[in-house]
């Protein structure tokens, strides 16, 4: 799809006037986000469609204490093919060039994800700054993000220091998110709100504002090691902070719910989500990720019951 490229946010000084006016009915928010799944539903040939897109869409992760790098580099593989070959002769879709958005993995990984890479337009997102805490001394955070750049990471999940929002120090906020932007240098930046963690709604808002005004390329719901991670109503708060900010700045910021999202009706949710609140143009991978390890595997069955008839096991759309 033609478009126009994203100009990356420049960010904007902190505007604590307008942090400060955002108020948030709770109710309401949630009754729109419960509409969502019963109004829009697409099914047959336009289901399978949406799901192709949603593969293009996902950061595909992994996070786990056991990482090593042959599961990275499977991981990579599947990343590079993500649907099996003969559904996507079947789809009519072998020449669209279906890749996930990126990898998503620790830093310790990212050389063997760049190396497992090598010859694809799959950039590698590495989670830094103490990540999923983030706890640890600022200088190591951003110690931790020139590595991860200088390792070829060309996008870094930064993670914010939860209490500085609960205590409503959103200078503190601010200077810590401006200071991870500096240290990404060319590399793109999603701030990690961790939103199960913030007490609230408006603070989800205050901060989704806060983190854009530091100059933040995309915004992100969760580590996906929170309780509580991307719900509807989250993600509601944070595409009207995004399009109050483009309304106000110019700039275009992305989003990307994380955490939880396993299923291809959630998928099809959170599409239909950015569809209405932000437009078409927020179904591209510049502006629209989906962090999920589980999610690619639950597309493919579903991509294979709109071929067959039949759903597959699991192990049949597996990680490699």
């Amino acid at each position: 799809m033609d478009h126009d490229p994203v100009v990356r946010n420049p960010g904007t000084d902190l505007d604590l006037d307008w942090v400060a006016s955002v108020q948030i009915n709770t109710s309401a928010v949630e009754r729109r986000a419960a509409t969502l799944p019963k109004r829009r539903s697409v099914k047959k040939q336009w289901q399978a469609a949406w799901l192709l897109r949603a593969i293009t869409l996902i950061d595909l992760t992994t996070l786990s204490g056991d990482d090593t790098p042959s599961n990275v580099k499977r991981l990579c593989a599947k990343a590079r093919r993500p649907v099996r070959p003969d559904l996507l002769r079947a789809l009519g879709a072998e020449d669209l060039g279906i890749t996930t958005g990126a990898v998503c993995v620790y830093h310790a990984m990212v050389k063997h994800a760049v190396a497992a890479l090598e010859g694809t337009n799959i950039p590698v997102a590495a989670v830094s700054t103490g990540f999923p805490s983030g706890l640890t001394p600022l200088a190591q955070r951003l110690a931790e993000i020139r590595a991860s750049v200088q390792d070829g990471a060309k996008e870094i999940d930064i993670v914010i220091s939860r209490h500085l929002a609960l205590q409503h120090d959103w200078q503190g906020l601010y200077d810590e998110i401006k200071a991870c932007r500096e240290a990404c240098g060319e590399a793109h930046m999603k701030t990690i709100l961790a939103t199960g963690e913030l007490g609230s709604l408006r603070n989800v808002g205050r901060a989704s504002l806060v983190a854009m005004m530091a100059g933040s390329d995309f915004i992100k719901t969760s580590t996906g090691k929170e309780s509580v991670n991307a719900t509807p109503a989250v993600g509601l708060v944070m595409c009207r902070a995004i399009r109050a900010y483009e309304a106000r700045t110019g700039h275009r910021v992305g989003f990307k719910p994380a955490g939880g999202i396993r299923k291809a009706k959630e998928a099809l949710l959170w599409l239909a989500l950015m569809k209405e609140e932000l437009g078409d143009r927020y179904l591209e991978p510049d502006l629209f990720r989906f962090g999920a390890s589980s999610l690619l595997s639950d597309i493919e069955r579903q991509l294979e019951h709109h071929v067959t008839g039949r759903y597959a096991a699991y192990h049949h759309q597996p990680m490699s």
